[in-house]
Protein backbone atom coordinates (compact mmCIF):
# COMPACT_ATOMS: atom_id res chain seq x y z
CA UNK A 1 0.00 0.00 0.00
CA UNK A 2 1.89 3.09 -1.22
CA UNK A 3 2.36 6.24 0.79
CA UNK A 4 0.05 9.12 -0.14
CA UNK A 5 0.09 12.90 0.16
CA UNK A 6 -2.87 12.70 2.54
CA UNK A 7 -3.73 9.90 4.92
CA UNK A 8 -6.02 7.44 3.17
CA UNK A 9 -8.93 5.41 4.47
CA UNK A 10 -8.92 1.68 4.97
CA UNK A 11 -11.91 -0.15 6.43
CA UNK A 12 -12.31 -3.06 8.82
CA UNK A 13 -15.55 -4.98 9.06
CA UNK A 14 -17.38 -5.32 12.36
CA UNK A 15 -16.64 -8.49 14.32
CA UNK A 16 -20.11 -9.81 13.52
CA UNK A 17 -22.06 -9.07 10.35
CA UNK A 18 -25.18 -10.14 8.53
CA UNK A 19 -24.04 -10.25 4.93
CA UNK A 20 -27.33 -9.21 3.38
CA UNK A 21 -27.29 -6.03 5.47
CA UNK A 22 -23.56 -5.33 5.56
CA UNK A 23 -22.51 -5.73 1.93
CA UNK A 24 -24.87 -2.96 0.64
CA UNK A 25 -23.58 -0.64 3.38
CA UNK A 26 -20.02 -1.47 2.42
CA UNK A 27 -20.77 -0.81 -1.25
CA UNK A 28 -22.29 2.57 -0.36
CA UNK A 29 -19.16 3.56 1.55
CA UNK A 30 -16.89 2.44 -1.28
CA UNK A 31 -18.95 4.50 -3.72
CA UNK A 32 -18.77 7.59 -1.46
CA UNK A 33 -15.09 7.82 -0.51
CA UNK A 34 -11.80 6.48 -1.89
CA UNK A 35 -10.83 3.39 0.11
CA UNK A 36 -7.45 1.71 -0.27
CA UNK A 37 -8.22 -1.60 1.38
CA UNK A 38 -10.99 -3.47 3.23
CA UNK A 39 -10.11 -5.83 6.05
CA UNK A 40 -12.30 -8.80 6.90
CA UNK A 41 -12.19 -8.79 10.69
CA UNK A 42 -14.73 -11.34 11.91
CA UNK A 43 -14.76 -12.95 15.35
CA UNK A 44 -16.16 -16.28 14.16
CA UNK A 45 -13.95 -19.31 13.63
CA UNK A 46 -16.53 -21.01 11.40
CA UNK A 47 -14.74 -21.55 8.09
CA UNK A 48 -17.95 -21.63 6.07
CA UNK A 49 -19.10 -18.27 7.46
CA UNK A 50 -15.68 -16.72 6.86
CA UNK A 51 -15.59 -18.12 3.34
CA UNK A 52 -19.01 -16.74 2.38
CA UNK A 53 -18.12 -13.35 3.82
CA UNK A 54 -14.79 -13.36 2.00
CA UNK A 55 -16.43 -14.10 -1.34
CA UNK A 56 -19.14 -11.45 -1.07
CA UNK A 57 -16.88 -8.75 0.34
CA UNK A 58 -14.23 -9.55 -2.30
CA UNK A 59 -16.78 -9.16 -5.09
CA UNK A 60 -17.98 -5.79 -3.76
CA UNK A 61 -14.40 -4.54 -3.39
CA UNK A 62 -12.74 -5.92 -6.50
CA UNK A 63 -15.54 -4.54 -8.67
CA UNK A 64 -14.39 -1.14 -7.38
CA UNK A 65 -10.66 -1.98 -7.57
CA UNK A 66 -10.29 -2.03 -3.77
CA UNK A 67 -7.95 -4.56 -2.16
CA UNK A 68 -9.16 -7.03 0.46
CA UNK A 69 -7.17 -8.54 3.31
CA UNK A 70 -8.28 -10.84 6.09
CA UNK A 71 -7.42 -10.87 9.78
CA UNK A 72 -5.09 -13.70 10.60
CA UNK A 73 -6.46 -16.51 8.43
CA UNK A 74 -3.89 -16.28 5.65
CA UNK A 75 -4.80 -19.73 4.31
CA UNK A 76 -8.11 -18.20 3.14
CA UNK A 77 -6.29 -15.73 0.90
CA UNK A 78 -5.56 -17.82 -2.19
CA UNK A 79 -8.75 -19.96 -2.25
CA UNK A 80 -10.97 -16.89 -1.98
CA UNK A 81 -9.01 -14.55 -4.23
CA UNK A 82 -8.07 -12.09 -1.50
CA UNK A 83 -5.12 -9.74 -1.68
CA UNK A 84 -3.42 -10.42 1.61
CA UNK A 85 -3.53 -10.77 5.36
CA UNK A 86 -3.51 -8.57 8.45
CA UNK A 87 -1.61 -10.19 11.33
CA UNK A 88 -1.62 -9.39 15.03
CA UNK A 89 1.55 -11.28 15.83
CA UNK A 90 5.25 -10.73 15.37
CA UNK A 91 7.92 -11.10 12.75
CA UNK A 92 7.79 -14.91 12.63
CA UNK A 93 4.20 -14.87 11.39
CA UNK A 94 5.04 -12.12 8.90
CA UNK A 95 7.82 -14.27 7.44
CA UNK A 96 5.57 -17.35 7.33
CA UNK A 97 2.78 -15.44 5.62
CA UNK A 98 5.22 -14.02 3.07
CA UNK A 99 6.61 -17.46 2.32
CA UNK A 100 3.10 -18.86 1.94
CA UNK A 101 1.46 -16.02 -0.02
CA UNK A 102 4.36 -14.77 -2.12
CA UNK A 103 5.90 -11.43 -2.89
CA UNK A 104 2.78 -9.78 -4.34
CA UNK A 105 0.51 -10.34 -1.34
CA UNK A 106 -0.29 -7.49 1.05
CA UNK A 107 0.94 -8.37 4.52
CA UNK A 108 0.25 -6.04 7.40
CA UNK A 109 1.10 -6.33 11.08
CA UNK A 110 -0.81 -4.87 14.02
CA UNK A 111 1.77 -4.04 16.68
CA UNK A 112 -0.44 -2.50 19.37
CA UNK A 113 1.65 0.26 20.97
CA UNK A 114 5.09 -1.33 20.55
CA UNK A 115 7.70 0.48 18.49
CA UNK A 116 9.99 -2.55 18.83
CA UNK A 117 7.35 -4.93 17.46
CA UNK A 118 6.69 -2.54 14.61
CA UNK A 119 10.34 -2.38 13.62
CA UNK A 120 10.63 -6.18 13.75
CA UNK A 121 7.56 -6.59 11.56
CA UNK A 122 8.87 -4.04 9.07
CA UNK A 123 12.25 -5.78 8.91
CA UNK A 124 10.49 -9.12 8.39
CA UNK A 125 8.80 -7.78 5.27
CA UNK A 126 5.46 -6.30 6.36
CA UNK A 127 3.97 -3.93 3.79
CA UNK A 128 2.52 -1.78 6.53
CA UNK A 129 2.53 -1.59 10.31
CA UNK A 130 -0.55 -0.71 12.33
CA UNK A 131 -0.60 0.80 15.83
CA UNK A 132 -3.51 1.27 18.18
CA UNK A 133 -5.79 1.84 19.80
CA UNK A 134 -5.37 5.57 19.57
CA UNK A 135 -8.48 6.33 21.63
CA UNK A 136 -10.37 5.02 24.63
CA UNK A 137 -11.63 1.48 24.05
CA UNK A 138 -13.51 1.41 27.36
CA UNK A 139 -13.99 -2.07 28.79
CA UNK A 140 -12.65 -3.61 25.57
CA UNK A 141 -9.17 -2.20 26.08
CA UNK A 142 -6.33 -2.56 28.57
CA UNK A 143 -5.83 1.17 28.97
CA UNK A 144 -2.82 1.43 26.68
CA UNK A 145 -2.92 3.78 23.71
CA UNK A 146 -0.70 4.50 20.76
CA UNK A 147 0.21 8.15 21.21
CA UNK A 148 1.00 10.77 18.63
CA UNK A 149 4.71 10.55 19.53
CA UNK A 150 4.86 6.98 18.22
CA UNK A 151 3.34 7.90 14.87
CA UNK A 152 5.47 11.03 14.57
CA UNK A 153 8.66 9.05 15.24
CA UNK A 154 7.65 6.33 12.78
CA UNK A 155 6.82 8.78 10.00
CA UNK A 156 10.20 10.48 10.41
CA UNK A 157 12.35 7.38 10.80
CA UNK A 158 10.72 4.43 9.00
CA UNK A 159 9.71 4.19 5.34
CA UNK A 160 7.17 1.37 5.81
CA UNK A 161 3.67 2.91 5.81
CA UNK A 162 2.00 3.31 9.19
CA UNK A 163 -1.69 2.82 10.00
CA UNK A 164 -3.68 4.17 12.95
CA UNK A 165 -6.67 2.25 14.26
CA UNK A 166 -8.90 1.85 17.28
CA UNK A 167 -11.32 4.50 18.59
CA UNK A 168 -10.41 7.07 15.94
CA UNK A 169 -12.46 10.07 17.01
CA UNK A 170 -12.32 13.53 15.46
CA UNK A 171 -9.61 14.75 17.83
CA UNK A 172 -7.38 11.76 17.09
CA UNK A 173 -7.73 12.23 13.33
CA UNK A 174 -6.86 15.93 13.62
CA UNK A 175 -3.80 15.08 15.73
CA UNK A 176 -2.52 12.14 13.72
CA UNK A 177 -3.34 13.00 10.12
CA UNK A 178 0.09 14.53 9.40
CA UNK A 179 1.94 11.47 10.69
CA UNK A 180 0.00 8.51 9.29
CA UNK A 181 -0.39 6.97 5.86
CA UNK A 182 -3.71 5.26 6.56
CA UNK A 183 -6.54 5.39 9.08
CA UNK A 184 -8.57 2.23 9.57
CA UNK A 185 -12.23 2.95 10.20
CA UNK A 186 -14.49 0.30 11.68
CA UNK A 187 -17.07 0.95 14.40
CA UNK A 188 -16.39 4.64 13.86
CA UNK A 189 -18.66 4.40 10.80
CA UNK A 190 -20.53 1.09 11.06
CA UNK A 191 -22.32 2.10 14.26
CA UNK A 192 -23.80 5.11 12.48
CA UNK A 193 -27.18 5.16 10.75
CA UNK A 194 -25.44 6.27 7.55
CA UNK A 195 -21.89 4.85 7.41
CA UNK A 196 -21.17 6.40 4.00
CA UNK A 197 -22.01 9.90 5.19
CA UNK A 198 -19.82 9.47 8.27
CA UNK A 199 -16.95 8.21 6.12
CA UNK A 200 -17.21 11.34 3.97
CA UNK A 201 -17.07 13.52 7.09
CA UNK A 202 -14.04 11.73 8.52
CA UNK A 203 -12.22 11.84 5.19
CA UNK A 204 -12.65 15.61 5.20
CA UNK A 205 -10.79 15.73 8.53
CA UNK A 206 -7.96 13.57 7.19
CA UNK A 207 -7.61 15.89 4.21
CA UNK A 208 -7.58 18.99 6.38
CA UNK A 209 -10.84 20.22 4.90
CA UNK A 210 -12.67 20.31 8.24
CA UNK A 211 -11.47 22.35 11.18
Amino acid sequence: MPQQEFAQITLATPAEIELGDFVPKLAAVLDSVPVTCVRISLSTLDASIIGRAADQIRDACHTREVAVVIDGHFRFVAPHGLDGVHLDSGERQVRLARETLGAEAIIGSFCKTSKHAGMNAAEAGADYVSFGPVGDMGELGDGQRAGVELFQWWSEMIEVPVVAEGALDDAALHTLRDYIDFATLSDEIWRMDNPAREAVRLLAILRGEQA
